[in-house]
């Protein structure tokens, strides 16, 4: 069973990904009002895909992104380094006062019946300048690049990001790239960038391009603008209405051939039951179902598209891409950050069913 998808065996990327860098202060398990410490973790919806398939799974990648010459622009290409991806930058001055700024997230970890709370600053942010133009995809393109992935978060920052979405899937198509798009909808920056019409408005002109889907019902319903199902779901792990709402997706959008998600119950902030599906090439595929104890569980998503993308790279049938996706972004939830700190055996060994048993 083929994924449908045209993957190119050669090139000098396996995937080169579009969007804003972040940085995220984390005080642990302390509320921000009684904070005193932070970790800072290095991020973005669409590099910590790239990060996680140079790590943990040994692909070469590359991020186009904005970066601001100061010392947080640099702690945070140092961690683009450190994650083994191939930046490609559009430079920045800051003036020494307001910008332009490197984003901050902000969220802590929350515990038990405490939710995780996550806020941003993202005041005069240089990735929402990048526009058009910025970037050299023919150079960017020139040995070759399989595989093409941004999403919502970085459409949603501005007037300009779409359009820069746009051209980059424009010419990652033209490279002979498959085109990934994760909707990663996010109620709190589309408000100010135009709220729910606007928002659909601008993904329905990037989805053209689309070739794989990543999103769950709430970003279909959302970002798409697809109606939910008739019938709630009795469990958050049913993945009946997810499936319910391909057919529209696919009617709408009839040249995407993957569309994936995780399914998640949560039962605490820390107990988490976890599965994931997907629809690939007209069949329907589902993850197993594991109990997550959780330790940070931002970048739990991103983690499952890597592992679903390196999958589907590495031409490994759909139903154990789909696993490898799940098993990666069940790990990816044990570790404190928002990129991996798995090895690819460890992903391997818990797609095939392994377990928490100690390793000697």
């Amino acid at each position: 069973m083929s994924s449908g998808l045209n993957i190119r065996q050669d090139a000098a990327l396996d995937l080169v990904s579009l969007g804003a860098l972040v940085h995220r202060l984390d005080p642990g398990i302390i509320p921000f009002r009684k904070a005193t410490e932070c970790l800072i973790h290095v991020s973005g919806g669409e590099f910590n895909v790239a990060a996680n398939l140079s790590d943990c799974f040994r692909l070469r990648t590359g991020v186009a992104t904005a970066m601001v010459d100061y010392p947080i622009g640099d702690l945070i290409a140092e961690r683009v380094r450190a994650m083994g991806v191939r930046p490609f930058f559009k430079r920045f001055a800051h003036d020494g006062v307001t910008g332009p700024n490197m984003a901050c997230v902000l969220s802590d970890r929350g515990l038990g019946v405490r939710a995780p709370v996550v806020f941003y600053n993202r005041s005069n942010e240089a990735a929402a300048q990048l526009q058009p133009g910025d970037f050299n995809w023919t150079e960017i393109f020139a040995n070759g690049a399989r595989w093409f992935h941004s999403g919502g978060i970085f459409a949603a920052l501005s007037k300009t990001t779409p359009e820069l979405i746009i051209e980059g899937m424009k010419a990652a198509k033209a490279a002979g790239a498959v085109v990934s798009f994760d909707l990663n909808f996010r109620e709190k920056l589309w408000k100010i960038s135009g709220g729910l019409d606007t928002a659909q408005a601008t993904i329905r002109r990037i989805m053209e391009h689309v070739d794989v889907l990543v999103g769950n019902e709430e970003d279909l319903q959302k970002g798409l603008g697809v109606p939910g199902p008739e019938m709630a779901a009795k469990s958050k792990l049913d993945p009946s209405t997810f499936f319910g709402m391909i057919d529209r997706v696919v009617a709408l959008h009839p040249q995407v051939k993957v569309v994936a998600t995780t399914l998640r119950e949560v039962h605490s902030t820390n107990r988490h039951s976890w599965s994931a599906v997907a629809w690939i090439n007209g069949q329907t595929h589902v993850a197993p179902t594991c109990e997550l104890d959780v330790y940070d569980r931002v970048g739990g998503g991103d983690g499952f598209a890597a592992g679903l993308f390196y999958g589907l790279l590495s031409g490994a049938a759909p139903d154990e891409a789909v696993k490898l996706g799940w098993a990666h972004g069940a790990l990816l939830t044990t570790f404190p950050g928002d990129t991996t700190m798995a090895t690819l055996e460890q992903v391997q060994a818990f797609a095939q069913g392994g377990s928490a048993r100690i390793q000697r």
